[in-house]
């Protein structure tokens, strides 16, 4: 495998860098949007965008943010993680994912949580199997009126 690089993306520049793989993931967004969605998210919650690159190209993404509820107490939510389509497998997913993991236990975060769309079921088998993810809930959504 090829010598890969982990890094914050900071700024509009380097999101846009991102764009394609993110919009394997979040295929209802367009580059505007996606952009002024980030930059509110990361101005208003603290999220924050790190890409694994190899050879100088983005080939995997993950957005999380830094929270506190009362269930998980302070914890990093997990919103975005995908690899290149054309990339997977090579285990760039498990780097990056193991990277978050880092950077909240440098942080004083103990706990690591996600969510992940019924359907994604390779997903599911990896968070489960390759990152010893457990199930702990189901996750509801009502959309409102616009």
């Amino acid at each position: 495998m090829s010598e890969h690089i982990i890094q914050e993306l900071m700024g509009e520049e380097q999101w846009k860098e991102a764009f394609p793989v993110m919009k394997q993931l979040r295929t209802h967004l367009d580059e505007r949007t996606y952009l002024n969605l980030v930059k509110e998210a990361q101005e208003m919650e603290g999220y924050k965008m790190f890409g694994l690159a190899v050879q100088g190209r983005i080939v995997a993404v993950t957005g999380f943010m830094p929270m506190i509820t009362l269930y998980n107490g302070r914890f990093i939510w997990v919103c975005d993680l995908v690899t290149d389509q054309k990339e997977r497998s090579k285990k760039y997913g498990e780097k990056l994912l193991t990277y978050v993991h880092e950077w909240a236990d440098n942080h004083g975060f103990k706990t690591v949580s996600l969510s992940s769309g019924l359907q994604r079921v390779d997903a599911h088998r990896f968070y489960e199997n390759k990152m010893e993810y457990h199930k702990t809930s189901f996750v509801y959504l009502k959309k409102l009126n616009d």
